[in-house]
């Protein structure tokens, strides 16, 4: 299930900014959100535990900065992270953030 809420500010300085939640009750996978927009900073929070990544501009695909929230640990990984897309982005399969029946909420900058 997803719940998104978009804003966008027009013409000459376009900043896009969309918030939403999701929820996988049938099986914790990878999923895409559409926002309408490229994204340039994303954060996904797992709002369970705690445990989060963001990305940012300039990274790789599916490369994430991820906090886990436990034992405050910061590390970047490389696969199962974020992937941009021409309309929103892809949250990857890390096994502490994207969990099946935990919600996650998460902000989307463009």
């Amino acid at each position: 299930m997803t719940i998104t809420s978009t804003q966008s500010k027009a013409p000459a300085s376009v900043v896009n900014v969309a918030t939403g939640r999701y929820l996988s009750t049938a099986a914790a996978v990878a999923f895409n959100i559409t926002l309408g927009f490229k994204p340039r900073y994303v954060r996904v929070l797992n709002n369970g535990s705690g445990d989060q990544y963001e990305w940012f501009e300039g990274m790789a695909d599916a490369e994430a900065l991820k906090t886990t929230a436990a034992t405050s640990a910061i590390s970047l990984i490389t696969t199962l992270g974020i992937t941009p897309l021409a309309n929103g982005f892809t949250v990857g399969l890390d096994e502490d953030v994207n969990v099946i029946s935990e919600q996650l909420s998460w902000l989307a900058i463009g």
